[in-house]
C-alpha cells in the first residue's frame, strides 16, 4: 500500500516533475505533458503508459492495475489502486510512465541515474 503524501513524493521525484490542476484532479508533468493524475479521494492515480508496457503492468492483478474503459484505455491510460500496489511495483509503473513522456535526453538521464545508484 502507498498512501497519497508517499504517491506525491514519488511522483515530484522525477527529473522536472511539476505539480498541475488537470480538471479537478492533481497531475504530474514533465515539461507540460502528463506522466500520471491523482485521484486522493479514492487513493488512485492513472498513469500513461504504451499499450505493451499497460498490457505487461495489468498481468499483476487486474484489481490493483487495469487499463481506463474505453478509448483512453486503448491508448496506454491505466489505473493503479494505491491502497493495493506494493510500493516497488508502483516505482517501477511511474518511471515508466515518466519515460514515455519525457524528452528523451530526460528519459535516459534518468534511467542512467537508477542504474548508479
Amino acid at each position: 500500500m502507498v498512501s497519497v503524501k508517499n504517491f506525491k513524493a514519488l511522483a515530484m521525484s522525477f527529473p522536472e516533475a511539476t505539480e498541475l490542476p488537470h480538471f479537478e484532479k492533481p497531475s504530474f508533468r514533465v515539461r507540460k505533458k502528463i506522466f500520471v493524475t491523482l485521484s486522493e479521494s479514492l487513493s488512485r492515480i492513472t498513469i500513461k503508459l504504451s499499450p505493451i508496457d499497460q498490457s505487461a503492468f495489468c498481468t499483476f492483478d487486474r484489481s490493483v492495475i487495469y487499463p481506463v474503459p474505453g478509448k483512453w484505455g486503448l491508448q496506454g491510460w491505466t489505473i493503479i489502486e494505491l491502497k493495493k500496489i506494493p510500493k516497488s511495483l508502483l516505482i517501477d509503473a511511474l518511471t515508466t510512465a515518466y519515460c514515455e513522456v519525457a524528452p528523451e535526453s530526460l528519459g535516459a538521464a534518468y534511467s542512467r541515474k537508477e542504474t548508479d545508484d
